[in-house]
């Protein structure tokens, strides 16, 4: 295999897909040398049948407002690969969805479940519908409708959707509820369920305070303390909110939380008071950053702008959406003084910063290594609805501890040069391709 063929010929059948393109390559320059040192890899043309997804699903879905318009959007359902589990990977609400955003979630969905450790394949959803400004009974509709095309597609041992970027609890609910009305029964075919009917403790917590576990096991590799260090986060959704929380709860100072509109600085890290309201004002009254300031008006607040450049920090977690971190972000990030970059999204860097990022020698852990708590802690849903048990939060979360060290074992594994250092995105994308690849050799060519 050379990575240069296989993309430009992907670029050839797939044109005007840059992210699904950015995704795939950044997988097979870290995997190249393994995958040419398995002829039988080659023989069964491996790469190209893992690159290329198993199926899509694109649909219209048609939903009437509130005044009574019909409204139309456009609703997909990518399932990349289910070599080893059903297929697994959220649904996501949001007005800049495209097919090429969804098959690069899949693709990157894939392994990152891989890496978990769990039987779990990769798919990834969703639509150009944005829940903002609607209703509770709008996007009630919607997801009603969204459900009544797909609903065939998934199950318990299928397709296990959950919740991405403007898919909650609310939203996950009401595609459940749909699901089960049509399918006529009650499995774990989605995650992210309230605990009244087969949720998880701890899933709404798990992308963020898994960030948080992998983030130390990479700083146990220097003997670094996170106390005190400072930590730009960027997102102030479901994953930074509960990223910002457990960091304060280490020791570690917030200095930033960023929104569409743009970014809040704490130049000495938020307080505690500061922090909930933040998290209510995001979480459950759906407010905007821009209003922080009306009630802590020593923050400041800067529209239109990331984090990145606002503030020297030692760790920074982009937990925002894809490409928001650039090579110029990156730069100022390393002038700064910052030593850890965890992802909490997915794909946050541009490939122009990761290779700053590894050209530096800091430490560098790519989204679906880090971030991949959250779809861990759907996996053990998805057990606790097989035992019909809910475990305790406590329990959940040793599980969660214990994924995230395995998973960066596994990274460090494959990961480690000669000199020593741990090149996390080679690693990561390594034992997550073997995994997946031995299973597609295992099961013939499907």
């Amino acid at each position: 295999m050379k990575t240069t063929e296989v993309l430009a010929d992907l670029r050839r059948r797939f044109p005007n897909e840059p992210e699904y393109h950015q995704a795939v390559e950044e997988v097979l320059n870290s995997i190249e040398d393994v995958y040419n040192s398995h002829p039988e890899y080659d023989r069964m043309n491996l790469i190209e049948r893992l690159c290329i997804p198993d199926r899509i699903f694109s649909f219209r879905v048609s939903w009437v407002d509130d005044s009574g318009k019909v409204r139309n959007n456009m609703g997909y359902r990518v399932q990349h690969c289910n070599a080893i589990g059903p297929y697994k990977g959220g649904i996501r609400f949001h007005s800049s969805v495209n097919l090429s955003i969804l098959k690069f979630l899949a693709f990157e969905q894939t392994f990152k479940n891989s890496l978990t450790t769990l039987a779990m394949g990769g798919a990834k959803g969703g639509s150009d519908f944005s829940p903002r400004g609607k209703s509770n009974m709008e996007i009630m509709r919607f997801c009603q409708a969204f459900i009544a095309e797909l609903w065939r597609q998934l199950g318990a041992d299928t397709d296990v959707p959950a919740g991405d970027i403007g898919v909650g609890a609310r939203e996950v609910g009401y595609m459940y509820g749909y699901y089960k009305k049509m399918a006529r029964e009650f499995t774990g075919a989605f995650t992210g369920k309230g605990m009244s009917f087969g949720g998880s403790l701890m899933r709404p917590e798990a992308t963020g305070y898994g960030n948080c576990y992998f983030l130390l096991n990479m700083l146990a590799t220097r003997g670094i303390d996170i106390a005190g260090k400072r930590v730009a986060v960027s997102g102030a959704g479901n994953v930074a909110t509960y990223t910002m929380r457990k960091l304060m709860e280490l020791g570690a100072k917030v200095l930033t939380m960023s929104d569409s509109g743009g970014t809040i600085v704490a130049r000495e890290g938020l307080t505690q008071e500061q922090a909930d309201y933040i998290f209510e004002l995001k979480n459950v009254m759906r407010g905007r950053l821009s209003e922080v300031p009306d009630r802590f008006p020593e923050l400041e607040y800067h529209p239109d702008c990331r984090p990145w450049q606002l503030v020297k920090c030692d760790i920074a977690m982009p937990s925002a959406t894809q490409n928001e971190l650039d090579a110029d972000d990156a730069q100022a990030l390393l002038d700064g003084g910052c030593f850890a970059v965890s992802e909490g999204a997915n794909m946050p860097s541009t490939a122009d910063a990761v290779h700053l990022f590894t050209k530096a020698r800091i430490l560098y852990a790519p989204g679906k290594a880090a971030n991949a708590g959250g779809v861990a802690t759907s996996g053990l849903e998805m057990a606790q609805n097989s035992q019909k048990l809910t475990w305790t939060a406590e329990e959940v979360d040793h599980k969660l501890r214990n994924i995230m060290a395995d998973i960066h074992a596994q990274c460090v594994k494959y990961g480690q040069e000669e000199n020593g250092y741990v090149n996390y995105v080679r690693g990561a994308n390594i034992a997550g391709f073997k995994k997946v690849a031995d299973a597609m050799m295992a099961q013939g060519v499907l």
